[in-house]
């Protein structure tokens, strides 16, 4: 554990700007809490896309029974169950992050639309849980249950937007870790992470690994992991997101990932990810995952990760 020099703390004031992903496909966005899907005779214009885990099941409830399922690579889901309206669908870890894997229903009666095709996509940290698909206009009760959803959303939306805003407009530098309270009288400790290891597989190396915790008053503050990484192979890597997974599988979300700029074969790019903590927070032992903007370009995952 060592001091954090003036350097450092300037490094870690993250000024994230846009990248230009035209090529690439990006991850889907994946909605939180239940999904509601509504079906039309007319062939759709996008198949609509699912955020999946492996281990995790997925539920899609519709309004009508099912005949049957067709699932690509059937083999590499632990479970594939069709019970009257009810799909349940549970990914083995054979599927691997960014894969793509459609499935189809049949519907046992004569109504059109007579089947529809889903694209489940291998999210590295997200996954939905609860999916609603009709093919009749909803019901009162459950128009009601998207609306107050939907408002939960942009409540929390509005929430994150003003915290942001504060911080953007704010003193950048030493000056904004002081005008955020996220110093206070024990400033910003570091470590190097020695014992940090790189998984097999990994689709970049990561090295030169130092942790911060930064902890102001009231027990608020952040954490922050700076590495190098480095991309050994042909294609670039855009970094676009990341989580900590802790021992018991739980996982910190919402870190933000600095800068978001592709890294070219043979080349390497500092990065660093920070998230807000309280002191009583993150503590223990995780893995770092990464993941890219190009969706089946492969991860990072980083074991020994801890905080000061």
């Amino acid at each position: 554990m060592f001091a954090l020099s003036s350097t450092a703390l300037l490094g870690l004031a993250l000024i994230a700007s846009p990248v230009d992903a035209t090529e690439p496909v990006p991850f889907p966005t994946c909605e939180v809490g239940t999904r509601y899907i509504e079906l039309t005779a007319e062939v759709p214009n996008k198949t609509p896309e699912l955020c999946i885990r492996p281990g995790l099941s997925i539920n899609l409830f519709f309004d009508a029974k099912l005949a049957r399922v067709e699932v690509e690579g059937r083999e590499r889901f632990r479970r594939v169950t069709l019970v009257d309206d009810m799909l349940t669908l549970v990914a083995s870890e054979a599927l691997h992050d960014g894969e793509r894997v459609r499935v189809t229903v049949y519907f046992e009666d004569s109504a059109a639309p007579a089947s529809a095709t889903f694209v489940l996509v291998v999210h590295p940290s997200q996954a939905e849980r609860q999916v609603e698909v009709s093919r009749h206009e909803r019901t009162l009760a459950s128009l009601r249950q998207g609306e107050q959803q939907a408002r939960a959303e942009v409540q929390q939306c509005r929430e994150e937007k003003a915290r942001l805003r504060a911080e953007c407009s704010s003193q950048g530098g030493l000056t904004g870790f002081i005008a955020n309270e996220w110093m206070g009288d024990k400033g910003v400790v570091a470590r190097k992470l020695e014992e940090v290891t790189n998984r097999p597989g990994n689709a970049l190396e990561g090295w030169k690994v130092i942790s911060y915790r930064a902890i102001g008053p009231k027990g608020r503050g952040r954490v922050a992991v700076e590495l190098e990484l480095f991309n050994g192979g042909t294609v670039a890597w855009t970094p676009t997101g990341a989580t900590l997974v802790g021992s018991k599988r739980e996982e910190l979300r919402g870190l933000t990932v600095w800068p978001l700029e592709p890294i070219p074969p043979g080349e390497s790019l500092r990065i660093v990810v920070e998230l807000d903590a309280t002191e009583s927070e993150a503590r223990g032992t995780y893995t770092l995952k990464l993941w890219a903007v190009e969706a089946g370009a492969g991860g990072v995952n980083l074991d020994g990760v801890t905080f000061p």
